[in-house]
């Protein structure tokens, strides 16, 4: 199953399922199916096990997922026409799809983490992760525009496998931390290298916009191994970036245990495995992104992230 952030016209953003060019509302088709087989406490029910929000609905773990997919079930039998004539469903081009955890509660991104990117950048190939954090103010929805900074001209694309954590959890151990994922998406980690080499790591990292999202948070009953996709980046149409996720010098497992032996890991925390090779920074000549340039990050069975630079 697939899970998005969605908006309709100017309503709140909400939990939905694309299935056959529809966007279900998740919330919504549970609670019709509670009120058709007569509960009197719908909505309430409905609020508490599939949740409007993604981070509730993480929160509610399988019990959620168990109901979603009976919601889904649900539309099916309903039938499309149907579905949207109770605002059930949406057609797809009449939403706005989001980032597919909008605040997530924790963004963590890690650097160095495929082999073919420290052969590149003449690094040797590290003991022990090295992470850092992006604020909320750089999470960006699918199709958005990217800021182009007005202080910097190296504004560098990293397309980047995440997972998402589904169940909150303190020291994991590597054999069981695919139990504490609940899904993965798609993430560009945009950095801005000169303010990043100049001893502002942070700042770098951090720019607005700089943490384009999903398009979907697939659910991991879909990926059952993570660690043998395809990864590739595309700028103005052009590959620059191809790899696979078997180039990962630390995996899923090991990050997983790794974070929660330093902090609790909850739903809702989103972690960015690192860029393969081809950045721009490394290039030569080099290569960066400028307003006009449309980048795209896809990762097999996860799907395409697409946006454009804009601005001077």
């Amino acid at each position: 199953m697939r899970l998005a952030t969605f908006r309709f016209k100017h309503q709140a953003p909400r939990l939905g399922a694309p299935v056959d060019g529809q966007m279900i509302d998740l919330n919504a088709a549970y609670c019709a199916m509670l009120r058709e087989r007569g509960d009197t406490r719908a909505a309430e029910l409905a609020a508490a096990i599939v949740p409007a929000d993604i981070i509730g609905f993480l929160d509610a773990g399988e019990r959620a997922i168990g109901a979603a997919k009976e919601a889904l079930s649900y539309v099916s039998k309903l039938g499309a026409r149907a579905a949207e004539e109770q605002s059930l469903a949406y057609p797809a081009d009449a939403i706005k799809l989001l980032a597919p955890i909008p605040n997530p509660r924790k963004l963590l991104m890690v650097g160095l983490n495929y082999r073919d990117h420290a052969n590149e950048s003449g690094n040797p190939i590290p003991e022990y992760p090295t992470f850092f954090m992006k604020g909320a103010v750089c999470v960006t929805n699918p199709g958005d525009g990217i800021e182009y900074p007005k202080v910097s001209k190296q504004l560098d694309y990293e397309s980047e496998m995440a997972f998402v954590i589904g169940k909150r959890g303190r020291h994991v151990p590597k054999e069981k931390a695919l139990e504490y994922v609940a899904g993965y998406t798609i993430v560009n980690d945009v950095s801005v290298r000169d303010y990043q080499r100049r001893g502002q790591w942070t700042m770098g990292k951090n720019f607005e916009n700089g943490a384009p999202m999903g398009p979907y948070l697939v659910l991991k009953d879909e990926i059952p191994d993570p660690h043998v996709l395809d990864i590739s980046c595309y700028l103005n149409g052009e590959r620059v970036q191809h790899s696979n996720t078997k180039q990962l010098i630390f995996n899923v497992n090991y990050l997983v245990n790794y974070i929660s032996e330093c902090v609790t890991i909850e739903p809702g925390d989103v972690v960015s495995t690192g860029t393969p090779s081809g950045v721009g920074l490394f290039r030569t000549p080099q290569l960066f992104m400028k307003p006009g340039d449309v980048v795209r990050c896809e990762v097999e069975k996860i799907g395409v992230l697409e946006n454009r630079i804009v601005g001077e």
